[in-house]
């Protein structure tokens, strides 16, 4: 689709939240005093050496909305009940969380430089790498997939900044509930100019293959010219098989003018994005006025330029001529009148709700609000939460079953249910 479509502008203000100036990108003004869309730590960015307090679960509801209904049929989607389910809490910083193919246990990536595991009591330690991550600001420990062997394999991935500062792409193993730290095998590394927009999403796609969200280098206004750069590995999808050494360029990947490991470009921090079937869904953070999700076909992605910085949403920006007949429009945008920084999401596949059946859900780190889109992308999204919900809303996530959790930056996961 060209950006030339009509696309839906959302421009009524849930809540005011104020706009980046300077040189500097986009920043709350109520707490958490952070900058978006990974949260500015607490403390200093030195990972400490001792083990923090684990934390616990719980099964507490903390959110409910909309009129009590009881039936055994489908609900009206303006009558659903939704409440949030507190997980578990007292992480550090929570940024994702997920589960390997088939596996009941959830597993959290933890910014610092942690991942826990979620095995029926309080969360352990999975994996811990405080030595080797660069933490403070955008940076840290960001992102974790799990192949479809993982249970016979035992490899896994993390998306982490490390000392340079860069972006490593890293390979485990584990066995059990624990991995091996000594393990690692770096397959990519990338340097990052700046510390924000490191993106920090990686995720097996529907071909098999790994896909790595990376963010334009940081700043703003495309300071380092990334964006329409389709020889750097910033500001782009990128594509790799991991089997090789370090890996494989899959074959399908457009090549030409682009780097090998690059699929799309045109992105500004594609913080999160996702894969329901043969559709990818990204959720692109904004400059000073528009968030935006975008979604197409998998093998349309291939090749594909979102357009940023020539477009911030739909809207023209840093362009001399703004004809678009080349770039990717989004499936929706939302004004700095109701947030300030997008957390893209998942469409729901889950069996506890299936009312939510096809619905992308998707919310604002800033606001704290979640909204769904309709299946396909297309019509208003539904508010099921209204802002301040969840502030810090730092992630989406999924189980093996396709149930939708999210994470806070103050430290907690929760659970999309119906009300019980």
């Amino acid at each position: 689709m060209s950006r030339g479509l009509p696309v839906l502008l959302i421009t009524a203000a849930l809540l005011a939240a104020s706009c980046g100036d300077g040189d500097m990108d986009v920043t709350p003004t109520t707490a958490p005093p952070t900058t978006v869309p990974a949260a500015a730590p607490s403390t200093s960015g030195t990972p400490s050496t001792t083990e923090p307090d684990a934390p616990s679960t719980t099964a507490a509801a903390t959110t409910t909305l909309a009129p009590d209904t009881t039936t055994t049929s489908l609900t009206p989607l303006g009558e659903l009940e939704l409440e949030l389910t507190l997980v578990a809490d007292g992480f550090s910083q929570p940024v994702f969380v997920t589960s390997p193919p088939g596996d009941s246990r959830l597993f959290v990536v933890d910014q610092p430089g942690f991942v826990w595991v979620v095995d029926g009591g309080d969360p352990e330690v999975f994996l811990d790498i405080r030595d080797r991550v660069v933490f403070g600001d955008e940076q840290g420990l960001l992102g974790l997939a799990f192949p479809a062997d993982f249970a016979s394999s035992g490899r896994f991935y993390v998306d982490y900044v490390g000392s340079g500062p860069a972006t490593r792409i890293s390979q485990f193993t584990a066995d059990g509930n624990e991995a091996d730290p000594g393990s690692e095998r770096v397959l990519l590394t990338i340097d990052q100019p700046a510390s924000n927009h490191n993106g920090g999403m990686i995720a097996f796609g529907p071909d098999g293959l790994l896909w790595i969200g990376m963010g334009d280098g940081g700043s703003r206004d495309d300071r380092f010219r990334n964006g329409q750069d389709p020889a750097t590995l910033l500001g782009a999808l990128l594509r790799i098989d991991p089997a090789g050494d370090p890996y494989t360029i899959p074959a399908a990947n457009p090549g030409g003018e682009f780097a090998p490991e690059v699929v799309a470009i045109g992105l500004r921090n594609p913080w999160r994005f996702s894969f329901d079937g043969s559709t990818l869904w990204i959720g692109d953070v904004g400059q000073n006025a528009w968030e935006e999700i975008d979604a197409l076909a998998v093998d349309v992605a291939v090749g594909a330029n979102f357009g940023w910085p020539r477009y911030e949403g739909s809207t023209c920006y840093l362009a001399d001529d703004c004809a678009a007949e080349d770039l990717v429009a989004p499936v929706y945008v939302y004004s700095h009148g109701e947030g300030c920084s997008v957390t893209g999401g998942y469409v729901y596949r889950g069996a506890a709700i299936p009312e939510l059946d096809g619905h992308y859900l998707f919310g604002d780190y800033c606001s704290g609000w979640i909204r769904g889109l309709p299946p396909g992308g297309s019509g208003e999204p539904i508010d099921w939460f209204p802002a301040d919900t969840v502030p810090g809303l730092t992630s989406f996530g999924v189980d093996a079953s396709g149930e939708v959790y999210v994470t806070a930056i103050g430290g907690a996961v929760y659970r999309i249910d119906r009300a019980s």
